[in-house]
């Protein structure tokens, strides 16, 4: 008899997402709404694994789409063991007051097994849009 670990133990990275309107930065009148979000990665399987790259689909109240992928977040490429927890806070602008965003976080694990972190999907809105 053999035993296969599920793949939801072994690799389980928790994404969390908190956006805030930065309205300092944003010009209404110009279609330019600025937005900050502070993202929370934590390792819940029980195999350290690496954040290799980014994928994030943006939306704006239009359904114009922006696609951002690149390497790393915030110009890192954290390394989180079983428990770890790793925390940024980026940006980006959308030319709506309400959008969304997801995403997932490519991740290769010690034991090589590359899997792709979800990042469930957050609304953008400006303060007062959406009850």
């Amino acid at each position: 008899m053999s035993f296969i670990m599920s793949n939801e133990q072994t690799h389980h990275i928790k994404v969390e997402v908190e956006s805030t309107y930065i309205e300092a930065q944003s010009a209404p009148d110009q279609g330019r709404y600025v937005f900050a979000y502070t993202v929370t990665i934590r390792n819940e399987g029980s195999v350290p694994a690496k954040l290799l790259n980014r994928h994030w689909i943006i939306t704006d109240a239009d359904g114009n789409v922006q696609e951002v992928k690149g390497e790393g977040v915030v110009g890192e490429q954290p390394y989180l063991k079983p428990g770890e927890g790793f925390q940024y806070t980026s940006g980006t602008m959308i030319s709506t007051p309400v959008g969304s965003m997801r995403g997932s976080y490519e991740m290769v694990a010690d034991n090589g097994d590359t899997f792709d972190a979800e990042i469930p999907v957050f609304t953008l809105t400006i303060p007062r849009t959406l009850h």
